[in-house]
């Protein structure tokens, strides 16, 4: 059914303005005024804002990690993104060395299929380099459509790639049109670091923070960039933490590097002290990179205006405080590492940072779609809204206010970690390819009918809109 959305603010990467939206066939057919509306379900989106949808480019659902697997899975996690304002997210497919990555992929499939409410790809995690490894890469690329690569540099014997690896990656990916991704923490030095903690009797969760200090964070990202100007390739630095990361980032970028940074709502709200709460609830804020002193959320906030920083992901990484998060009661590298982000990451960005003047309006949109449409092929057919592209549009109310809860989020998770956080700005009403998954703040999807998507190779290149380039 043919649909209109009349009377709203319509905000891109590049422009605000007042216009209609007709949408037919699960696509934008026309934009302008005094449109036909014969036949058309009319959406009345007065005192709202219409942007596009979404991409969250950093997610782990109904992945296996420290013994036991994250609480949201392809449903319950695109269920809670969509309520967000969230319509594709691209999940990490994990590896296992030794066996063909078509394996990783199928049972990534196997995850999602008839589950997923939104649209949906993957990322491959790269693990290991041989032969086998490079025979297979264009398969993935070409036939899956999966055209970013992670690399893990920390949690040694477990995930933790060399710098061989890494390298012949970047060299592999600038051959076949690539992105790839890395965790960027000197996992060899965190771990002296866990093991000397432990045997000092060190165990509670802020040990987390402090046995993986910002410097190892930089020292990473500072590596892996200068291994990327060395391959001439293109480098993606996930859940940038702390200004150790940024500089680096921003000193590589300015060598001409085709590096690209990305942050995530926890890093710019919450810091290390969460870590210190007593009776065990410093857990529900461990993750990796950790949270980080204070101070470092306004260098964050900087290179976000400034563009050293290009993208918001969540890294949704959900596990219930209890029966999972006390897996390390007594022992903080027992605990499994993630939280629950995937829902709140439009309206934290767009309360903190357009509400309070740090970002634009249109940067807000760049920032949550546009660049990670971009940079993970996906645009134009998603990240704008225009003319032929899918109609994955979010109906969003700049005014109305609320508190982040556990009591009201739609994850499957015990507990937010952002409990009692009050935000303005929240998503009404959330079509993807033109039906609707949320209307009136009510789930109205199905699941099963979010697609997967095979993502166009890597082309730094590709304009935001007709008239412009991204810079590198």
């Amino acid at each position: 059914m043919k649909k209109l959305i009349k009377n709203g603010t319509i905000v891109t990467a590049s422009d605000t303005y007042t216009a209609e939206i007709l949408i037919e066939d699960g696509r934008i057919s026309q934009i302008g005024t005094n449109l036909s509306a014969q036949g058309a379900e009319i959406i009345d989106a007065n005192g709202c804002l219409v942007i596009p949808g979404g991409i969250d480019p950093h997610t782990h659902l109904d992945m296996p990690f420290g013994g036991t697997v994250t609480k949201d899975d392809f449903e319950t996690g695109t269920k809670a993104a969509a309520f967000g304002g969230t319509t594709t997210v691209i999940d990490f497919c994990l590896t296992t060395k030794g066996e063909p990555l078509k394996n990783a992929i199928q049972t990534w499939h196997a995850k999602s299929k008839e589950k997923a409410v939104i649209d949906y790809g993957f990322h491959l995690m790269i693990a290991e380099i041989n032969e086998n490894v490079l025979i297979e890469l264009p398969y993935v690329i070409n036939e899956e459509g999966i055209t970013s690569f992670k690399v893990f540099m920390a949690y040694k014997n477990v995930f933790q790639a060399d710098d061989d690896t890494l390298f012949r990656t970047l060299v592999s990916a600038k051959e076949h049109g690539a992105l790839v991704m890395v965790h960027a923490e000197n996992g060899d030095v965190i771990d002296y670091l866990t093991k000397k903690a432990i045997a000092d009797g060190n165990k509670d969760p802020i040990y987390h923070a402090l046995t993986r200090p910002p410097e190892l964070e930089g020292e990473a990202t500072g590596r892996a960039a200068t291994l990327t100007g060395l391959a001439n390739s293109q480098l993606y630095v996930v859940h940038v933490s702390c200004a150790d990361a940024v500089e680096k980032i921003a000193e590589a970028r300015s060598k001409g590097f085709n590096v690209w940074g990305e942050t995530c709502p926890q890093y710019l709200v919450l810091d290390q002290s969460y870590l210190e709460r007593p009776n065990f609830e410093g857990a529900k804020y461990v993750w990796s990179p950790p949270l980080r002193e204070k101070w470092n959320q306004e260098v964050l906030w900087n290179a976000l205006k400034s563009g050293q920083l290009q993208t918001l992901g969540s890294d949704q990484c959900s596990f219930d405080f209890k029966g999972q998060k006390d897996l390390g009661k007594d022992d903080f590298t027992k605990i499994p590492n993630g939280g629950p982000i995937i829902e709140d990451r439009l309206s934290i960005l767009f309360s903190e940072g357009v509400k309070k003047g740090r970002i634009s309006l249109n940067q807000f949109v760049d920032l949550t779609s546009t660049r990670a449409a971009k940079l993970f092929g996906l645009y134009p057919k998603k990240g704008t809204i225009a003319v032929g592209a899918d109609a994955d549009i979010v109906i969003f109310d700049p005014q109305v206010e609320r508190v982040i809860s556990a009591e009201t989020h739609h994850m499957a998770v015990d507990y937010n970690a952002f409990e009692g956080m009050k935000v303005t700005g929240e998503p009404v009403s959330v079509l993807s390819r033109g039906d609707f998954v949320v209307r009136d703040k009510q789930f109205v999807g199905k699941p099963g009918s979010g697609q997967y998507l095979k993502r166009a190779k890597y082309n730094v290149n590709a304009p935001v809109n007709q008239n412009e380039t991204l810079p590198i």
